[in-house]
């Protein structure tokens, strides 16, 4: 197979799209020498991003031809980008090769865990071997090589995981969001992205001729927007419509997804793959543990884990890798036969059309959340290409490709997540960031119009607000409201970067920056450094 064409792809039932979303909100404190949240980058380096790197090199090796799209978001691109926090992450990984040489010596005489711990420290070292040496530490070039070989399809996504449909009322906010998504994702990827993951799939109808200002080809809706479109489109969920200005929406496939992320009928749950929930970070002694976990001693997960989820019970047996991993590779085979005798449905009833399957997920589920999560992708991309005849691999950019023409139709307003509109986002638990940030985003609009070409320290001023707006608002941080968990810290890191926002507004407004504060933000809040508040400006 081409990977970058379809001209020598033979004939298949259909095609099935694998999308995977890594996103994680800028988090990075150098004013703390360790911070618990800066733990969420480091922990997806280790259980996603350098498993399924691994993995699509190791295909790439072995010629087996694959096609997987995949968002990096701009917040996210930043982190893996910063000097800081690649350190930080690199004196982590010796953290834990030392843990693991210690537990390897602590249950030297333990025939059930003495296994796991061995399993855990080379595990380990071979994330720091290959960190250093094959991917010299950055992240983001291995996966633009995987793009420029055209084995991934790489998307970007909202500059900092905004929703976009409340942010309406404020177009330019919205505009700015896209854009300065847009020119990132050409800095590090040198080109236009073809798509988007518009975060928590945030839809509204005129959203599409943001997109396509910007060049960008397609974006992702879930279910209900396509089936709920205007018109009905003929195909459902299974073929993208045209929005007015030709930008493709693509649906999500519920069935593809029930199958792996339902809590109660997914594969992660089954019972012989590795338990999240028990660490030794909380299991043994604290004395011992306590150079591992934070400096305050406040307990947290480190990564070794050594019991399987076993079932609905608190007696939870020891870890097996070897039969964890056998069982990836049959949920691959039964995920591909049920994507087999779905195409065969569809394809008998679509008039032609070849159906397109879009199975969008996060991609922490694969290796953060399920462990065995990159050995299933492997042994599904495997077991794909044994038998391309039943159906494709493809991106939605392929599809496009080989379908050029699609009906028009305007999805309506809607997101995924609880109730498919903005029930997450927009309820009692966070509701009030928003009058806030609206108001920060008409300040901001009113600074770019009203100071059109400023020089020097103001400018900088200008970028470091439109920063500090850009920051606050993305999604992540009503979402943890919502949910419940770590609560404070995103309404701190909300109040901040408002706080800062205002104060670098009145500095601007007075004609009065203070240049040793503003130096301290930039350090601080240094993402997008091309970023040019102009976005802003209106009209």
């Amino acid at each position: 197979m081409n990977p970058h064409g379809l001209s020598d792809r033979p004939m298949s039932l259909g095609s099935l799209a694998l999308v995977l979303h890594a996103h994680l909100p800028f988090v990075r404190h150098p004013e703390y020498e360790d911070f618990l949240e800066e733990d969420w980058l480091y922990e997806a380096i280790s259980e996603t991003y350098l498993p399924l790197l691994r993995v699509f090199d190791t295909l790439v090796e072995d010629r087996v031809p694959f096609r997987v799209t995949m968002t990096l978001s701009p917040t996210l691109v930043s982190m893996l980008n910063d000097d800081l926090l690649r350190e930080r992450y690199a004196r982590r990984l010796d953290l834990l090769c030392e843990l693991g040489a210690r537990e390897v010596h602590r249950t030297r005489d333990d025939a059930t865990f003495h296994p796991l711990a061995v399993f855990h420290r080379d595990h380990f070292e071979s994330l720091r071997l290959a960190y250093h040496n094959h991917y010299r530490r950055d992240l983001v070039a291995a996966f633009r090589r995987l793009q420029d070989s055209g084995h991934l399809d790489i998307l970007t996504c909202n500059a900092t995981h905004g929703f976009l449909p409340l942010m309406q009322q404020t177009p330019e906010a919205v505009r700015a969001q896209v854009t300065v998504a847009a020119n990132h994702y050409r800095q590090n990827f040198g080109r236009d992205p073809a798509g988007i993951w518009l975060a928590e799939c945030g839809y509204y109808p005129g959203l599409e001729r943001v997109l396509s200002a910007e060049r960008i080809r397609y974006f992702f809706v879930d279910t209900h927007a396509l089936t709920d479109a205007t018109p009905r489109p003929l195909h459902g969920p299974y073929a993208p419509i045209f929005t007015e200005p030709g930008v493709a929406a693509f649906a999500r496939d519920p069935e593809s997804s029930q199958q792996v992320w339902s809590t109660e009928h997914g594969y992660p749950g089954d019972p012989v793959y590795r338990e999240f929930y028990r660490d030794i970070g909380w299991d043994l002694d604290l004395d011992y543990i306590r150079p591992f976990i934070q400096p305050t001693g406040d307990r947290k997960n480190t990564g070794f884990k050594y019991f399987r989820i076993t079932g609905k019970t608190n007696d939870k047996q020891p870890y097996d890798p070897a039969a964890a991993r056998e069982r990836a590779w049959v949920h691959a085979g039964n995920f591909l036969f049920n994507r087999e005798r779905q195409f065969e449905y569809l394809a008998s009833r679509m008039g032609g059309r070849k159906p397109v399957v879009v199975a969008p997920y996060d991609a922490e589920l694969f290796g953060h959340w399920w462990f065995e999560g990159p050995h299933f992708i492997d042994a599904l991309i495997r077991q794909a290409a044994r038998n391309p005849s039943r159906f494709q691999l493809i991106s939605p950019l392929d599809d496009l490709r080989e379908h050029p023409e699609n009906q028009v139709a305007t999805p309506p307003m809607s997101s995924w997540g609880a109730g498919g509109y903005a029930n997450m986002w927009l309820d009692g638990t966070n509701d009030w960031i928003y009058r806030h940030l609206n108001h920060a985003a008409r300040q901001m609009v009113e600074l770019a119009r009203d100071f059109p070409d400023a020089s020097s320290l103001k400018r900088r001023a200008l970028n470091q607000a439109a920063r500090e707006l850009l920051l606050a608002q993305s999604s992540d941080w009503a979402f943890i409201m919502k949910t419940g968990t770590m609560v404070d810290y995103a309404v701190r890191r909300t109040k901040e970067h408002l706080q800062r926002f205002l104060r670098l507004h009145d500095q601007v407004r007075a004609g009065t920056v203070d240049e040793s504060w503003l130096s301290h933000v930039e350090a601080r809040d240094n993402l997008f450094p091309e970023l040019d508040y102009r976005v802003y400006r209106p009209g």
